[in-house]
């Protein structure tokens, strides 16, 4: 499904590339924020330099394998770190899970949903998807937003469908179809 180096997606305003091991400082100082830690799922907090290097050093045999493409966002012009986006392959159902943080300086700004529009523009052009889905935390209304301003369509709330810190947590399940996709953004 995927093959060759990582690919470089441009927008407007962002670069999303592969991550490097010089960005574990930028991806240590963004996650490293409880407001972070409270609405994404596989980001504990605190979250130490080593942890974002083991993560950074995790994902060329990720994406070799076949199981994911993960960008950092970063600013086109100038470069900084934004925060980090990318699609969990589930190439036996042709489908994808859409997932993202962007870090709090670089909220309401509108880069998380240009992001996202861009990841799943990729992921139907150049994966071949038949359909990406994306979950978030219930009470995450920020992250719902993106979602439906990419064009998923909201399906419905899996009850106390994961843990965190202890605590099950409900998550709304949200999706698009490769056909809704060229219906909306041609």
């Amino acid at each position: 499904m995927v093959q060759g180096p990582a690919p470089i997606i441009t927008t407007d305003r962002l670069s999303l590339r592969a991550f490097l091991p010089a960005d574990a400082r930028a991806v240590q100082l963004l996650a490293n924020d409880t407001a972070i830690a409270a609405t994404t799922l596989s980001i504990p907090h605190p979250y130490t330099v080593e942890m974002a290097r083991d993560w950074i050093r995790s994902l060329p045999e990720k994406y070799g394998a076949g199981e994911l493409v993960n960008f950092a966002i970063t600013h086109k012009t100038e470069q900084y770190l934004i925060g980090a986006i990318g699609l969990r392959l589930e190439p036996q159902h042709a489908r994808g899970e859409l997932g993202y943080w962007v870090g709090k300086p670089y909220w309401n700004r509108g880069f998380c949903t240009e992001a996202a529009l861009a990841v799943v523009r990729f992921g139907f052009e150049e994966l071949n998807l038949h359909r990406i889905y994306a979950m978030c935390f219930k009470q995450n209304a920020n992250s719902e937003r993106v979602l439906r301003k990419v064009g998923m369509d909201y399906e419905g709330v899996l009850r106390q469908h994961v843990r965190k810190n202890g605590r099950s947590h409900d998550v709304v399940i949200y999706g698009i179809t490769r056909a809704d996709f060229i219906q909306n953004y041609g």
